[in-house]
């Protein structure tokens, strides 16, 4: 069965993407169409605060693209020597809180020791970060998107964690997200199932997705990769029909397969196993 994947490449061009990957092990064709672009903004005020960990008491990641300008930082300012030589390990001393796997792969990239990388959310990451710091700490800082939620800095403030919080990249709509997901539905169909990676997917693509399929809508199984993005989707009405457990490649794919299995066995239920060389069965 067909599959569209809504997300951002991985960052690392060393093979596929790990959830293209996994839904193709289970037995399906996924293709994936990239919703967002990013603008990095504030390098020279990130780098500076980045080399000055003795005024912070740890940092806070919740996305790849977060850390992802660190490495921006290092590289403009050809300070990747005095990093290694010294900055990276007094961070070490304090705490690196991560949201996810990928943003932990992330961290360690950059010689930095992640915890929380199962956490899954920032609502998760926020309990984590209360329970082990005291209110005396100086500030967590917190490089961020433009367009992030304030669940984790109202919980940390409620709770009076200090937090300093920086915008280090700006969110956007994907320039040719429109002219791929036309192509996409013309050359492919009508998938059997849509995976959306964040509220903004779903604010960006929503429309189009709907215009595209048309009739065929409610015979798309929409999948999320966490409560958050289940909450989007719902809002907008959507009947969504699995949820990661963890927002990982495996288990959305582990979701995803359990769910597109039903419709065979329904399928097959229903018209015997002639289902499986109809050319309707081709369309999913």
């Amino acid at each position: 069965m067909r599959i569209l994947v809504l997300k951002e490449p991985r960052d690392e061009e060393s093979g596929p993407d790990p959830y293209v990957k996994e839904l193709e092990s289970h037995g399906h064709k996924a293709t994936l169409i990239p919703v967002l672009s990013f603008k990095f903004v504030s390098l020279n005020t990130f780098s500076d605060k980045l080399f000055q960990p003795e005024k912070y008491g740890g940092l806070i990641f919740t996305s790849p693209r977060a850390v992802e300008a660190v490495k921006m930082c290092l590289e403009a300012e050809e300070r990747r020597g005095e990093w290694n030589k010294s900055i990276k390990d007094k961070w070490n001393t304090k705490s690196i809180y991560v949201v996810g796997k990928a943003t932990a792969a992330s961290v360690q990239s950059l010689g930095l020791k992640p915890l929380g990388e199962d956490t899954g959310t920032a609502d998760v990451l926020s309990r984590l970060i209360i329970e082990r710091e005291d209110t005396n700490i100086p500030p967590l800082f917190f490089p961020c998107g433009s367009i992030k939620r304030e669940v984790l800095p109202t919980a940390l403030r409620e709770n009076g964690v200090p937090l300093e919080t920086l915008t280090v990249y700006q969110t956007a709509e994907h320039p040719d997200l429109e002219k791929n997901l036309k192509n996409y539905f013309t050359e492919q169909g009508t998938p059997a199932s849509i995976a959306f990676f964040s509220p903004s997917g779903v604010k960006f693509c929503l429309e189009a997705v709907q215009g595209l399929s048309g009739e065929e809508l409610t015979e798309i199984k929409f999948a999320a990769i966490g409560p958050t993005t289940r909450d989007a989707m719902t809002a907008e009405g959507l009947c969504v029909s699995c949820t990661a457990e963890k927002p990982t490649a495996e288990h959305l794919a582990a979701a995803i397969a359990k769910v597109l299995a039903k419709v065979l066995y329904i399928l097959y239920c229903s018209h015997g196993s002639e289902v499986f060389t109809h050319s309707a069965v081709i369309s999913l």
